[in-house]
């Protein structure tokens, strides 16, 4: 028997200016520390097909400088915080952390690169080199590192979502003009494109005021309203096989599911917990323990706002082909179908979701991320609400969207087979 973990609510208020940035502030009195969190709604799928990496570059870019301060991180460390960014296909999300008496420092430096980042033809060629040497490291000079390129390319035919967050190819930034990454500023990064939350040791009413006083002189941009292709649902089970110089054979399966916000999004995430997730998980019990097939598998999903995949990846043991290890893969699929999980499975899997999810909250950081994700989402409600999603999770829904999912005509299918050479023969 299993008994779940209590999560504290998170309340908070919400608010917006005139310019439409909007403001959510969650009072935590029990830290010193405030986190200042922007999210901007832009991610890579808001990229033009032949521009693409531009919402990661801008992560880089909007730390090179801007109108009044040269240097974003100095004045902020100084003041006894930190700061980084992230970017993925949907969003860019900014934050600092700082001690709650010196919140204004980071307000000041985020007002000052939303309204007026510098564009510096040198920092900017700095940068182009900086995220073009990161697309080399993390795709061209690794083992595996263009799969997600290929995988996406397969999966999706019309909508953005068919090259990564780091873009199609490095041409794409390297070819780039100052003037192109002007223009991207300014159809993106703007009050009404943006969520800010103030999470910590700080009063509704002081944060409004706060940032009122730094952003409401910002004005507005005509913001042109997202219309992106939407994808057909497939009808044939795409497939590629690449031959590269890797340590072994790997498969990637992907299989189109909803978006973020889809009524099954749970659902999905709990049956791939069940297959993939840590050492009771299926795959791993079966899969690389019980018959050593793989010498790693997973399995997730990608959680994005627009319908996204259910993901398994593994790498293959040299005992086994790669014949033998998708059929092994779709002999668990086809078992779930057939026969659902167990009670005891479903009820683990939920404990550990929530157990995670209450060590997740206990940072405000973590709550000021989540609270500017929902409400870019739609509501920001959503994160007193994901506790109970997830406990309304039956076996019959699982069994039934596995059902949906894993069919072959729903399957994007990438192989990596392990190029045989002289030199491999004799290592």
């Amino acid at each position: 028997m299993y008994t779940f973990t209590a999560i504290i609510m998170v309340k908070f208020n919400r608010y917006q200016l005139d310019n439409g940035l909007r403001i959510i502030i969650h009072e935590d009195m029990s830290t010193p520390m405030v986190a200042v969190n922007i999210l901007y709604d832009v991610g890579s799928r808001d990229e033009d097909p032949n521009r693409t990496g531009f919402a990661h570059l801008f992560e880089h870019l909007m730390f090179s400088g801007s109108k009044h301060i040269a240097d974003f991180d100095t004045p902020l460390q100084l003041a006894g915080g930190e700061n980084n960014a992230f970017t993925n296909s949907d969003i860019t999300n900014f934050y600092d952390i700082l001690p709650a008496e010196n919140v204004e420092i980071a307000l000041w430096l985020e007002a000052d690169r939303m309204q007026d980042l510098a564009f510096d033809q040198k920092g900017f060629e700095v940068q182009k080199k900086v995220v073009v040497e990161e697309f080399k490291e993390t795709c061209l000079n690794v083992p595996y590192g263009e799969a997600w390129h290929k995988l996406s390319a397969l999966a999706y035919q019309s909508h953005p979502y068919q090259w990564p967050t780091i873009g199609k190819v490095p041409d794409h930034i390297s070819t780039s003009s100052l003037e192109d990454a002007r223009q991207f500023f300014l159809q993106h990064y703007a009050p009404n494109n943006a969520i800010i939350v103030l999470a910590g040791n700080i009063t509704a009413d002081k944060g409004y005021g706060l940032v009122k006083k730094w952003f409401d002189d910002i004005p507005k941009k005509r913001i042109a309203k997202r219309q992106l292709p939407q994808e057909e649902k497939q009808t044939t089970k795409m497939a590629a096989r690449v031959q590269d110089s890797i340590p072994a054979d790997a498969i990637f399966l992907g299989f189109h599911i909803g978006g973020r916000m889809d009524p099954d999004y749970y659902a999905c995430d709990i049956l791939s917990d069940i297959l993939g997730n840590g050492r009771s998980s299926r795959f791993y019990q079966r899969l690389y323990k019980g018959k050593d097939i793989f010498s790693s598998i997973d399995a997730y999903i990608s959680g994005t706002a627009d319908p996204g995949l259910f993901l398994i990846d593994g790498k293959l043991s040299d005992k086994h082909s790669i014949e033998k290890g998708l059929e092994a893969v779709w002999i668990e699929l086809d078992d779930i179908k057939k026969n659902g999980v167990t009670e005891d499975e479903l009820a683990k899997v939920k404990h550990k979701i929530e157990s995670s999810l209450c060590f997740s909250e206990v940072s405000v950081l973590n709550r000021a991320m989540s609270l500017a994700f929902f409400e870019a989402m739609g509501d920001a409600s959503m994160i007193n609400k994901q506790k109970e999603a997830y406990q309304q999770v039956t076996i019959k829904q699982i069994q039934d969207i596995a059902n949906t999912l894993f069919i072959e005509e729903n399957c994007s299918e990438l192989v990596y087979e392990r190029l045989i050479t002289e030199k491999t023969t004799q290592a």
